[in-house]
């Protein structure tokens, strides 16, 4: 393999995403060089709208060619049928967070790039970025909050470790110390395959039946606690800095607040997430990057 191996970018979105997705789309085409290709991952109903985000460089991809058929997509009847919900007789509800998850996982079994370079819908990159940042001698950068659940302020976290403890077959420590959660991160795409491979071997089913049996989890803390306590972290080289500021929760930002946040981002950070469900105006950012 050689020392920066080839890369593509991942997102997993829905219909209500979908203008900021385009945004995003436009933006990673402006500043994002190193990656072959882009792939959108989307429910079944949304593939004919995201299709428009189609180009050379990005694919939509249907959660149906990635995910088992047992596992289908309904109108949630206690949303007035607004949302969705997925049944299926192997694992518990699950809600389009659990499955925009299980998409980013699964990708790895589809596709032939080394690198999978997470990035979430709802982001925008202001500034040149080069998926290589993410190797270092051979090595994948593993982003990592070090000690970050020795606060008391981190409750699903908690659970999520549990849980990535639990089917990843580790016995101790039951919760990590070490937070793996970010946006704008990258896995390899060997060391996915292999965290699957585990996760059957432990449990005896399917990954994604074994998965969502707790229903609380977290891509991001199965496969750094994999990484780090199953792999013995073989492959990668540990990396706490955040290439995208994040306004994670709150209210929408005033025009004042917004380019402050801008402005207060750090040398390494090269793009801004800006939660959808908070509501900042998509076109404020818009304005700000320029699209």
């Amino acid at each position: 393999m050689p020392a920066v191996a080839d890369a593509a970018l991942v997102t997993a979105s829905y219909a209500a995403d979908f203008e900021r997705c385009r945004l995003l789309c436009e933006t990673v085409d402006r500043h994002v060089t190193g990656a072959s290709h882009h792939y959108l991952l989307v429910e079944h109903r949304d593939v004919a709208l995201f299709r428009q985000l189609e180009s050379r460089q990005r694919t939509v991809i249907d959660e149906r060619d990635l995910l088992p058929s047992w596992l289908r997509d309904l109108p949630d009847p206690t949303s007035l049928f607004k949302r969705r919900i997925w049944l299926s007789f192997k694992a518990p509800p699950l809600r389009g967070w659990h499955v925009q998850q299980l998409r980013r996982i699964a990708i790895a079994e589809r596709i032939e790039q080394q690198t999978l370079v997470y990035v979430d819908s709802d982001v925008a990159f202001l500034r040149p970025f080069d998926c290589a940042r993410f190797w270092r001698d051979g090595k994948l950068r593993l982003f990592i909050r070090e000690n970050a659940l020795l606060r008391p302020d981190h409750e699903n976290h908690h659970v999520w470790s549990r849980n990535a403890a639990a089917v990843l077959g580790i016995e101790a420590p039951e919760v990590s110390p070490h937070d793996y959660i970010s946006t704008l991160i990258a896995w390899r795409r060997s060391s996915v395959r292999d965290m699957l491979a585990r996760v059957e071997q432990v449990s005896g089913r399917h990954w994604v039946e074994a998965v969502c049996a707790r229903r609380r989890f977290s891509e991001c803390m199965i496969y750094g606690r994999f990484v780090d306590e199953v792999a013995g972290g073989a492959g990668h080289f540990h990396g706490s800095e955040e290439f995208c500021r994040v306004h994670w929760t709150g209210t929408p930002l005033s025009d004042a607040q917004f380019e402050a946040f801008v402005s207060e981002m750090s040398p390494e950070q090269v793009a801004i997430g800006m939660q959808s469900f908070i509501g900042t105006d998509l076109g404020r950012i818009r304005k700000l990057v320029g699209a």
